[in-house]
């Protein structure tokens, strides 16, 4: 029996999400990074015996387009899978939903899900800092949990979650992160764009329209040569304020 911790992660916060819901589970571990454009995902075979955790950031309450063309390339084969949804402190909306559909279609066991928040990608200030030590606490709970229901054997076989079939229209908010003079051009924001808007000659040109506003390029840059301008991020914020400004709660589905 193997686990699989197969994730889309930008910024580093769905993987630090799935480190801690896996802490609980004792198995040989595969790490699966589904933005990783080297990657043939198709010939990872699973079977009965395994577990996956299959998780995503929202990107305005669906699954980010480039994570699921990756997923849609597994074969399920009968396998357990976790569902993470993670989101900056404003909503889901049909992330686990659309991950269920999916993954049961591609022969997946979707024995539960769970929806966790992350500090927002672009407007920080919204549940910063999170996951927390309340959150880490309550992520590794969870996972306990899971790990229960499945030494009982009482999987549920149709796991409820929340979401709307038709799902939500795909919107992506268009903000292409600003590169200042202080890049050195080491081009490694070029290599782990997961969607290869930036150019590998030369790393100060983005290819605006292929860009998904996932904010890896501003993550990683060691010389912080990219950010947000300082208007997109106050009009963001402005938007995102009622919505964003209470604690956001953690979510298990078994």
């Amino acid at each position: 029996m193997k686990l699989f911790k197969i994730y889309f992660s930008p910024t580093g916060t769905t993987k630090i999400t799935v480190d801690l819901i896996s802490r609980q589970f004792n198995l040989e571990t595969i790490e699966l990074d589904l933005s990783n454009k080297m990657e043939d995902f198709s010939k990872f075979t699973f079977s009965e015996k395994d577990l996956c955790i299959i998780a995503v950031p929202s990107f305005g309450g669906r699954v980010p387009m480039a994570a699921m063309a990756n997923i849609k390339k597994l074969n399920g084969n009968g396998s357990k899978v976790i569902l993470v949804a993670t989101y900056g402190n404003r909503a889901y909306e049909d992330v686990l939903l659309e991950l269920k559909d999916t993954l049961t279609t591609l022969g997946f066991s979707c024995i539960a899900a769970i929806a966790s928040v992350t500090e927002h990608s672009i407007a920080h200030q919204f549940a910063t800092g999170r996951p927390d030590l309340q959150d880490k606490e309550e992520l590794i709970k969870f996972s306990g949990q899971i790990k229960e229901v499945l030494k009982q054997g009482k999987v549920t076989k149709d796991l409820y979650v929340p979401g709307n079939n038709p799902y939500k229209e795909y919107k992506v908010i268009p903000i292409v992160p600003q590169v200042r003079q202080e890049c050195m051009k080491c081009g490694l924001c070029a290599i782990k764009c997961p969607v290869d808007a930036i150019s590998k000659d030369n790393p100060m040109l983005v290819d605006k329209e292929k860009c998904i506003s996932c904010m890896r390029c501003v993550a990683i840059c060691p010389s912080k040569a990219r950010s947000v301008d300082e208007k997109s991020i106050l009009a963001i914020s402005k938007k995102l304020e009622k919505v964003c400004s209470e604690r956001k709660m953690n979510e298990l589905f078994l």
